[in-house]
């Protein structure tokens, strides 16, 4: 069992690597590889030492399984020439998530679906795992007609750039800037690029991804806000049912569906924030109240590591779900 970790030195890189060391997964071997500029530079894991490699040695070494987090060319170029090796990809980058053949995978979910046919699986886009992880259940439950939906996103989302930005600013230091906008003691409603509707492809990406991963049916509107946070993605979501639903009731959903933390007692002021979902894989979830302004319809809060379950842990647990039920060889 052998497994690549493409974008090995890169922000969500680092994080893969730091959930694989948590993970007692059955790998035999790791192979590590980023750009050409990184090659022969030397990664610590695990109490060894490996060398970077390029990504056409590691196509070479046929490795049993790739984690690809190196953005959406690198993966439309590279995935399907490891898939033609035999090796099966799990991509970070949102290149294959809305390919038809392609499957979007959060295994919570839905990781039944994967077939040992499935080479190239896509990792949904951070805002949407944590989004679908809560509404998947109540879906379940009462069914979901409308999700309506405000994305406080943290700048670790858009990598090293976002990060030193904020950086740069906190110290007054002049630097590249990763928007438009001073991001320090700022919110940012900007997330991606615009499309012609109005719409950024962040808050696209919530829409339609929400509905390959659970349901076609469900209408999502969508606003995601770039906010002066290190790490973590807080979203505000309301929604609509088909069915009425008891307060109680969602609250003990909730709390038992594994990879969700309930956290939700206002007398105790108890609830979700990113400062203290970091390093954690939960997805938390309060401030659960209903919507008095119409039927059937509840509010709550979302938050999660954005570079834990938003990338590297999902993409570790389609990995270790591909070796548990045997779907690699």
């Amino acid at each position: 069992m052998k497994v690549a970790i493409v974008g090995a030195t890169g922000m969500v890189g680092n994080e893969i690597l730091a959930v694989l060391s948590a993970h007692n997964l059955a790998i035999d071997s790791y192979l590590f590889v980023a750009s050409e500029k990184s090659v022969g530079t030397m990664i610590e894991f695990q109490g060894k030492s490996y060398p970077v490699i390029g990504l056409a040695t590691a196509v070479a070494e046929k490795p049993t399984i790739a984690i690809f987090s190196a953005g959406g060319e690198t993966a439309l170029t590279w995935a399907p020439k490891f898939a033609e090796v035999g090796t099966t990809v799990i991509d970070n980058s949102s290149a294959f998530r809305m390919m038809p053949d392609k499957l979007l995978i959060v295994p919570e979910i839905n990781a039944n679906l994967i077939q040992k046919t499935d080479k190239i699986i896509a990792n949904p886009n951070c805002s949407t795992i944590q989004l679908v992880m809560v509404l998947a259940p109540l879906h379940k439950k009462y069914g979901v007609k409308r999700v309506i939906v405000s994305t406080y996103q943290s700048i670790s989302g858009t990598g090293m750039k976002g990060v030193q930005q904020l950086e740069n600013e906190k110290n007054g230091v002049s630097g590249e800037m990763a928007y438009h906008y001073p991001i320090l003691e700022n919110c940012i409603p900007h997330c991606d690029v615009f499309l012609e509707n109005g719409y950024t492809k962040e808050e696209m990406k919530l829409t339609n991804e929400t509905k390959k991963i659970l349901d076609p049916v469900i209408n999502v509107s969508a606003t995601a806000v770039r906010v002066p946070v290190s790490g973590g993605h807080s979203e505000a979501v309301n929604i609509e049912f088909e069915n009425e639903f008891d307060l109680s009731e969602v609250r003990a959903i909730l709390q038992n569906t594994p990879g969700i933390t309930l956290k939700d007692n206002i007398d105790t002021n108890t609830y979700p924030m990113p400062k203290y979902a970091r390093g954690l894989d939960d997805v938390f979830v309060g401030r659960i109240r209903r919507d008095e302004s119409q039927p059937r319809t509840l509010n709550l809060w979302i938050v999660a590591d954005n570079l834990r379950k938003g990338a590297a842990t999902n993409a570790v647990q389609i990995a270790a779900y591909l070796i548990e039920n045997k779907l690699v060889d």
